[in-house]
């Protein structure tokens, strides 16, 4: 509402209204006047203008090298002498010598139970054969006079491993026998190379390539294995191991941790952190924006700087340049430990894409999970 000092009439007789009205029109020129020069005054001594849109984002100069809390353990280079157990879908073969025209196949039903001739269903989910055959033998004397049993494992199909990613023929793979991680590529046909462009380039990058145990990255360096011959990375393989090997010719940002919706961001030309964020749906209520993390670098060498996100988006610092693969995390807490932090970042990392990459081979219709942010760092 217009103050009522604005509503004074202009005297309407001749030169006294033309008075009148100069004076009025003299006021309000000097009133915006004062109010554009404490406009200036107040551009001129605070902060910048912060704009989000702006492409001049700085590039990181505050990375950091960091070496992963977990290394190769030798043991992994040699094959387990752990017996092979019993599982669900496991076939076998069983024969009572002298008692039958030959072996029985049967298999281990979803319950971890056989069930053979006689014998009600006999639990065997995670006894080794040895164990089976003396169960069998024991309950098999209930019927026959000293039996001597015979079991045989025909087919293996509880015990797999992932092999996705950039490989001839990804999926899952049967562990039949000790098996190395070169074992496992080429079981899975080999590296895949390119059958358009006419050259045999192969098209994995190798310095983003992890393998997954137990849900934690082994520091596995595939581009020395596979490209150097550095045998002291071909590990044996365990039940469940996921190995994973992405396209060279992706290149996108990902954006982890407290913001709205996790997901990867397509690399352009002058990606800044903001609007990377910004495509997240930006942060969470609760986000601690003064240590958000930028991860850059080869997987089982990461670097990493931290940023003040929140000094960003309030003028007070620049915005930074991302470059393609990085991994942007936006932490609930500070961080404590810098080596933690980066590896808690890079687990998270390894575990969404290996949720989303099996999903999608199980299932093409697949959805993408949420991505679960562990609290401790």
């Amino acid at each position: 509402m217009i103050p009522m000092a604005w509503h004074s009439p202009i005297p309407q007789s001749g030169r006294q209204s033309r008075t009148g009205t100069a004076v009025w029109l003299g006021l309000v020129a000097g009133m915006v006047l004062l109010v554009a020069g404490a406009g200036c005054r107040s551009s001129s001594s605070g902060a910048p203008h912060f704009d989000p849109r702006a492409t001049t984002a700085q590039p990181l100069t505050n990375l950091v090298e960091v070496g992963f809390t977990n290394t190769l353990n030798p043991e992994w280079l040699e094959p387990s002498r752990k017996p092979y157990r019993l599982g669900p879908g496991d076939e076998i073969d069983i024969e009572i010598l002298g008692e039958s025209d030959g072996p029985t196949e049967t298999f281990v039903g979803p319950d971890g139970r056989i069930y053979f001739q006689l014998i009600p269903g006999l639990q065997v989910w995670g006894l080794s054969l040895e164990e089976a055959r003396e169960l069998i033998e024991e309950r098999a004397a209930e019927y026959v006079r000293e039996p001597q049993v015979a079991i045989t494992l025909r087919e293996v199909r509880s015990k797999r491993v992932w092999v996705l990613g950039r490989v001839s023929t990804p999926g899952l793979y049967p562990l039949r026998a000790p098996m190395t991680i070169i074992e496992a590529i080429t079981l899975a046909g080999g590296l895949f190379t390119s059958r358009f462009s006419g050259t045999t380039e192969e098209l994995a990058d190798l310095h983003h390539s992890f393998v997954i145990r137990d849900g934690s990255m082994l520091p596995v360096h595939f581009h020395e294995l596979l490209r150097e011959g550095d045998t002291s990375q071909n590990i044996y393989l365990e039940p469940d191991d996921f190995i994973y090997l992405p396209s060279s010719l992706s290149s996108e940002i990902y954006v982890l941790g407290a913001v709205n919706f996790p997901r990867a961001v397509a690399f352009k030309d002058q990606v800044s952190l903001v609007s990377a964020v910004a495509h997240a749906r930006g942060p969470l209520k609760d986000a601690w924006l003064g240590h958000v993390a930028i991860v850059r670098g080869s997987l089982t060498e990461p670097r990493i700087a931290i940023v003040d996100y929140d000094a960003i988006v309030k003028g007070r610092a620049p915005n930074v340049r991302l470059e393609a693969h990085d991994i942007v995390y936006v932490p609930f807490a500070p961080y404590r430990s810098l080596k933690n932090y980066a590896n808690l970042i890079v687990n998270t990392f390894v575990r969404t894409i290996a949720a989303n990459e099996g999903g999608r081979a199980a299932n093409p219709d697949y959805s993408k999970p949420g991505v679960s942010i562990p609290i401790s760092q």
